[in-house]
């Protein structure tokens, strides 16, 4: 993360001194991207509606009003944050004043838990929530993995948020215990209206995929790049293409790559939304893009290095779940192998790359694996309700 120089000390009122009706806020671009369709939906429903949000690109692109770009500047880890402690702290201050001065009629978190439910906290003990006659309904769409770890998160959650919607159906089970309204609103990789970004391809280039934020594409970036040379010299056909979100991961990327003059011919950098783009394999971080090239039935491994003092920090807080990939969770078993801090060496990730553009097997089971975790995820999507729907609900009552 490189956090910029100052935050605005106000942001901007909304455009033409009106009301809002929903803030969405979404510190990372996976979460900029999810609640952009959301907003998509709602806007195709109701085209009134006032949309602002703390967010990014997509949410600007799909026609909320951006109050500030939160998604260049998200961190991960316990090092990382406290790096940036005062940045953050600036910028809840900042968030806090806009839903004071201007309150919206609802406000969706999205995902981003150690900000967003500390946000909800401090908006229900003011009482600006609907229940504390402030008015505001406060939901959280895509729910904290409470299953994996801070399990105790759904008490608290219970007691300041009007309804919760999850994204995968066994996570309903996880608030049975509690009093909070929680929906099952259907996984966005497997609605109707999502246009996945990958396909496979058996001729396809080979994806390397180090993640939406500056800091860990640093760490990740350069063992992609080692494996994906090791890889080249016995498969000099082949193609590496490097999604990426966009600026400021981009310009890490290119800088990186203009230190490894050999491979500028063999690697091209690829903004993600410019099109599907095929795959006959994959190298990536356990982001969001696991789970859709896992869905895409594109095989691959996942890579994971932090920093040492949040890697051990993590092992101690996640209990019980035995893998970090979504879709290795989902399937219970290794579907995807998983590489993780000095277990991703280059050697490694390249004999598994191998092994997917050689074995017709490997790819086969891709495939099966992709069918299946569409059946997971799908199941229940013709009676759970939309997200936006589950919003209009809030509006509307």
């Amino acid at each position: 993360m490189s956090a910029p120089a100052s935050i605005p000390d106000v942001f901007p009122p909304p455009a033409g001194g009106k009301g809002v009706d929903v803030l969405f806020v979404a510190g990372e671009h996976s979460g900029d991207e999810h609640a952009a369709r959301v907003v998509g939906a709602l806007r195709a429903r109701r085209p009134q509606l006032r949309i602002a949000a703390l967010g990014g690109p997509a949410l600007r692109k799909a026609g909320a009003e951006l109050l500030f770009d939160m998604t260049g500047f998200s961190a991960v880890g316990f090092v990382e944050v406290l790096a940036h402690y005062g940045f953050y702290t600036r910028l809840f201050a900042r968030a806090l004043d806009w839903i004071r001065c201007h309150r919206p009629r609802l406000v969706c978190f999205v995902d981003y838990p150690g900000f967003n439910l500390r946000l909800a906290r401090r908006l229900h003990e003011e009482g600006l929530r609907r229940c504390g006659w402030g008015g505001i309904a406060l939901c959280f769409y895509i729910s904290p993995q409470i299953w994996a770890w801070k399990a105790g998160r759904r008490f608290k959650m219970a007691r300041t948020l009007d309804s919760v919607g999850v994204i995968f159906p066994f996570e309903l089970e996880c608030y049975r215990d509690t009093s909070l309204d929680a929906r099952f609103v259907g996984h966005p990789f497997v609605s109707p209206e999502y246009v996945a970004p990958v396909r496979h391809a058996a001729d396809a280039p080979v994806l390397l995929l180090p993640g939406s934020r500056p800091k860990a594409v640093r760490k990740i970036f350069p063992v992609l790049l080692e494996a994906w040379r090791l890889f080249s010299r016995t498969h000099r056909r082949r193609e590496a293409v490097v999604l990426h979100p966009g600026e400021p991961v981009r310009g890490v990327l290119a800088a990186q790559l203009k230190r490894e003059a050999d491979l500028a011919g063999s690697v091209r950098l690829v903004e993600r939304g410019n099109g599907v783009q095929e795959a006959s394999a994959a190298l990536t971080s356990s982001g969001t893009m696991s789970l859709s090239l896992a869905l895409a039935g594109v095989p691959g491994a996942i890579v994971y290095r932090a920093n040492a003092l949040t890697w051990l920090v993590g092992r101690q807080l996640v209990k019980g779940v035995e893998y970090l990939g979504i879709a290795n969770i989902l399937l219970q078993r290794a579907a995807w192998p998983e590489y993780l801090q000095g277990d991703a060496n280059p050697a490694a990730l390249a004999a598994r790359l191998a092994a997917c553009v050689e074995d017709p097997a490997v790819a086969l089971a891709a495939q099966e694996d992709a069918a299946a975790l569409h059946a997971m995820l799908g199941g229940g999507m013709e009676t759970c309700v939309s997200p936006a729907d589950w919003l209009l609900e809030f509006l509307d009552n």
